[in-house]
C-alpha cells in the first residue's frame, strides 16, 4: 500500500497549538516528518545593508530552548523533530527525496528574504514531482476575511482599526493534535545546536535584566496565563505598558509572538475569556489594540514589499538627508551620547536584547531626529540584537519614527527629557544602567550637564570623563 508522506517545516511558527500547517498535513497525509533548518544565512550572516551579525547570541538562545521544547513536545505526541544546519531549500529537499514523500506543508512568510528561499525550495520540489503546501500561521486575521484585498489596505492603522475591528471576526485557535502518525522511514534526528555551533560563546544573563526570557510554546503560554488570569495584569495594561521597570509593567509576550511559539489568535481567545468574566475595559482593549497594530504593520510589509528597507520608506520620502555616520553610531549602541535616558536604553539592549517600546521609541528619535543618522543603521542593529525581533514590527516602526512609513503624520521627534521625566521621574531606570549616576539626585539625573563643578566634585562624577558630555544641546527640550 502506498503511504501518503508528508515534511511539515517548521520555521517562524514554533508550537503545536494553532498551527494550521500541522493540521493541514496530518489532515493530507498519512504520515508527517517534522523537520526544523538552522539557516546558516540566519545565524552566521550579516544584515542587509551595514552588516551586523544577523542573530545575536540573545535570540539565538532563545530560538535554540524553543527548538528543543518543540521536540520534546513532539515526542510525547509520537514523532520526532528532525533538526539540520545549513539551507532550506536544500536539507529539506534532500529529506524529501530521501523519505519520498508527496508535500512539504509550512506556514507562509511575506518578507522578501523568506520569501526567497521558500521559492528556492518549491523550484527544488517540483523537479522531484513534489508540491509546497502554504498555511497562515502569524496573524490574529485571515487575509481572506478581510473587506479588501491586501494591496488596498488602508495606510494609517486608524483606518485599518475602523475597517477591521467591527466587522471581522477572530477564528478560534487550533487545538493541539492528540497524536501524531509515527513515521516508518529512517531519518537521522540531528543534533540542536549549542551557541558554540552557532558562533556564540555561552553567557549568564545580567542580574538587571527586566524579565529572564525562555524561549519554548509552554513558556509562551504560561506567560500568557500569569498576565492574563494569574494576576490579572492586564487590567492594568493601559497604565502600565509604558513602564521602564520590572517583570510586569507589559506583557513581555513578544519573543514568543516572534518566533511563533505563541499564536495572536491565542492570545486573543485568552483576553476573551478574561473578559467574560471580568468584563471589557479600557486595558483589555489596549491589548487587542497592539494585537491588531501587529497585523497591520504586517500587512504593510506585504503591500509595500521591500520598500519598507528602503531609506525613503512606503512613502518614498526623502526627508533629510541622514548620514552614515559609524563614529555617531557607535555612540548610541555603546550608550555613550551623555543623554542619560538614551544611554541607559541601549545599555540594556546591549547586555539584554531587550527594551521597552517606550526605550525603542525615544532611541529611534534621538538617532533619526537629533543625530541625524540613517534610521536603517539603527533598525539593522536591532535586528541583530533584539531577542523579540520581527522583521514586520521592527522595520514598520523604524519606518513611522522616521516619518518615512506609511502613516502619513510627520516623523515622531520626540522630547527625550519631557519623555525621560514621564517615564522615569525618579531615575532608577537610569541608575539601574548607569551606575554612574547613581549618587545624583532626581531633578538632576536626566540632566546631568547641569551640576555645577563643586556638585561634580561633591558627587565624585566628572562629566566629560566618568560620564560623556551630552552630544546634543539639551536646552531645547526645556523650552
Amino acid at each position: 500500500m502506498y503511504t501518503k508522506r508528508a515534511i511539515l517545516w517548521f520555521r517562524l511558527d514554533l508550537r503545536l497549538h494553532d498551527n494550521e500547517a500541522l493540521h493541514e498535513a496530518l489532515n493530507s497525509a498519512d504520515e508527517v516528518i517534522p523537520v526544523y533548518v538552522f539557516d546558516e544565512r540566519t545565524f552566521f550572516g550579516k544584515t542587509h545593508y551595514f552588516g551586523f551579525p544577523k542573530t545575536g547570541k540573545f535570540r539565538a538562545r532563545f530560538i535554540i530552548e524553543s527548538v528543543e521544547e518543540l521536540r520534546q513536545s513532539l515526542r510525547r505526541l509520537g514523532s520526532e523533530l528532525i533538526v539540520r544546519v545549513g539551507k532550506p531549500e536544500e536539507e529539506i529537499f534532500g529529506i524529501a527525496k530521501q523519505a519520498r514523500s508527496s508535500w512539504v506543508f509550512c506556514n507562509r512568510e511575506r518578507t522578501a528574504e523568506e520569501v526567497k528561499i521558500q521559492d528556492a525550495l518549491e523550484k527544488n520540489l517540483w523537479s522531484i514531482g513534489q508540491e509546497m503546501r502554504y498555511s497562515r500561521g502569524k496573524l490574529l486575521y485571515y487575509t481572506s476575511d478581510l473587506p479588501f484585498p491586501i494591496q488596498h489596505t488602508p495606510d494609517t492603522f486608524t483606518q485599518f482599526r475602523k475597517e477591521v475591528e467591527r466587522y471581522v471576526p477572530v477564528r478560534s485557535p487550533l487545538p493541539v493534535p492528540a497524536a501524531l502518525p509515527s513515521v516508518t522511514v529512517a531519518l537521522e534526528p540531528g543534533e540542536v545546536p549549542g551557541l558554540p555551533c552557532l558562533g556564540h560563546e555561552e553567557f549568564e544573563p545580567d542580574p538587571r535584566s527586566a524579565f529572564l526570557f525562555k524561549g519554548g510554546e509552554s513558556e509562551g503560554l504560561r506567560r500568557l496565563e500569569y498576565y492574563i488570569r494569574g494576576k490579572e495584569l492586564i487590567d492594568d495594561f493601559k497604565e502600565s505598558r509604558d513602564g521602564m521597570l520590572g517583570e510586569d509593567y507589559s506583557t513581555k509576550l513578544s519573543p514568543w509572538l516572534a518566533q511563533g511559539c505563541l499564536s495572536p489568535k491565542m492570545a486573543y481567545y485568552e483576553l476573551r475569556k478574561h473578559e467574560e468574566q471580568y468584563g471589557r475595559n479600557k486595558s483589555t482593549y489596549e491589548f487587542f489594540y497592539y494585537l491588531m497594530y501587529r497585523d497591520f504593520l504586517r500587512f504593510m510589509a506585504k503591500k509595500y514589499g521591500n520598500q519598507i528597507f528602503f531609506r525613503t520608506g512606503p512613502l518614498n520620502n526623502g526627508g533629510p538627508r541622514w548620514r552614515n555616520d559609524w563614529e555617531l553610531l557607535q555612540q548610541w549602541i555603546e550608550g555613550r551620547t551623555g543623554i542619560p535616558f538614551i544611554d541607559a536604553n541601549m545599555r540594556e539592549i546591549r547586555r539584554t536584547g531587550y527594551m521597552s517600546s517606550r526605550g525603542r521609541q525615544n532611541v529611534a528619535s534621538f538617532l533619526a531626529h537629533e543625530l541625524g543618522v540613517n534610521w536603517q543603521m539603527g533598525a539593522e542593529y536591532f535586528e541583530s540584537m533584539l531577542i523579540d525581533y520581527d522583521v514586520a514590527s521592527n522595520w514598520g516602526n523604524w519606518n513611522n519614527i522616521a516619518g518615512v512609513g506609511s502613516d502619513p503624520r510627520e516623523a515622531r521627534n520626540l522630547n527625550i527629557l519631557s519623555q525621560a521625566k514621564a517615564y522615569d521621574p525618579k531615575g532608577d531606570y537610569v541608575k539601574r544602567w548607569l551606575p554612574e549616576l547613581k549618587s545624583l539626585p532626581p531633578e538632576k539625573v536626566h540632566q546631568p550637564g547641569q551640576l555645577s563643578c563643586s556638585e561634580q566634585k561633591e558627587l565624585h562624577l566628572k562629566i566629560g570623563d566618568d560620564y560623556p558630555e551630552a552630544m546634543v544641546d539639551m536646552d531645547k527640550w526645556s523650552s
